[in-house]
């Protein structure tokens, strides 16, 4: 990009995404009052270089099955290899590289009812490397997955976006997985935007298969559509994972609070040694320091804050993520 930030129609087409990542161009274009080859041209260019990518997320949760985030503290000469293990892992859907490389944070998902054997637990690296694991089981998701991330989701206007918003008649019943999904979703993580003829050929089934496949996904909420784009592009160029102690008669209106603040992608009550669990994106180490001291520390109910900055992420919704 000629511009170290995204300019106002990359903003407006990220929110768009968000909202529909298969919206087509001609609708895009539309509501957002510019030409079809506009909107292709610009969003092409964007994919290209790798700054947007929109993917298709499969909510796990809705299929039958719990999220963990692990934390995996190991020695700094073994951490690069344990997250590139990890990340090669069918049930990882994310794995970053914090505090300076001493740490790995980890999100897998697991049957609810888990083999005797234990998953990724059971099968981490057998290396005294690792120092310790922690993991928390996200219980409640305030901001990130389907919602988004607020502090990117600003740039339409609440007609654009009540117009860019897909409405489900309701009628869908619970979801269940068939043969095929599991290719289908691999294609998606690939390129939320792939067309009917791709996705088919993936998946083993005809276009007119696909679509409803598609449509039933979305409308039970199995399937949402997430952007990938450097935060750094959207002004914050330092990420970090926070894990809070909350009192747990504060928790509900604290995770509710932090959720609205633009810094902040996640925000998820969890099992574990801590609470909360938050992923936020600010401009650098002052930004941060405020972000702790007069944001966090000005909300009543919070007894601990734990701060990890990430310095790498090696995999990201189901995908690899180029260094």
């Amino acid at each position: 990009m000629d511009s170290p930030q995204l300019d106002d129609l990359d903003r407006r087409l990220t929110h768009a995404f968000q909202l529909d990542g298969r919206v087509p161009f001609s609708r895009l274009a539309e509501v957002l009052g510019v030409s079809d080859q506009t909107v292709a041209r610009r969003y092409h260019r964007l994919r290209s270089t790798g700054v947007v990518r929109v993917v298709g997320v499969p909510e796990v949760t809705k299929l039958g099955r719990v999220v963990w985030l692990l934390r995996v503290r190991c020695m700094p000469d073994a951490a690069g290899a344990i997250a590139t293990a990890l990340a090669r892992r069918d049930d990882t859907s994310w794995v970053s590289l914090t505090s300076g490389g001493t740490e790995i944070a980890c999100y897998t998902s697991a049957p609810r009812q888990e083999a005797d054997e234990g998953l990724l637990l059971g099968q981490l690296p057998r290396t005294p490397r690792v120092v310790s694991v922690t993991a928390h089981r996200l219980l409640r998701r305030f901001a990130g997955g389907p919602a988004g991330w607020p502090g990117r989701a600003s740039a339409l206007n609440a007609a654009q976006v009540a117009a860019l918003t897909p409405v489900w008649d309701g009628s869908a019943v619970t979801p269940r997985l068939e043969s095929g999904d599991d290719a289908l979703f691999a294609a998606l993580a690939h390129d939320g935007r792939a067309s009917l003829a791709t996705l088919a050929t993936a998946s083993g089934r005809s276009e007119t298969t696909v679509r409803r496949r598609l449509e039933h996904l979305r409308a039970t909420g199995a399937l949402y559509f997430d952007v990938e784009v450097d935060a750094a592009l959207l002004g914050a160029s330092l990420s970090a994972l926070l894990w809070l102690g909350v009192t747990p008669s504060r928790l509900d209106a604290v995770a509710r609070e932090v959720a609205t603040y633009p810094e902040v992608a996640l925000v998820a009550a969890t099992t574990g040694p801590t609470n909360l669990t938050l992923s936020i994106g600010c401009r650098d180490d002052d930004a941060l320091y405020d972000f702790l001291a007069t944001r966090l520390g000005a909300l009543p109910g919070i007894h601990q804050v734990e701060t990890a900055p990430m310095i790498r992420t090696i995999k990201r919704s189901g995908s690899w993520v180029a260094p």
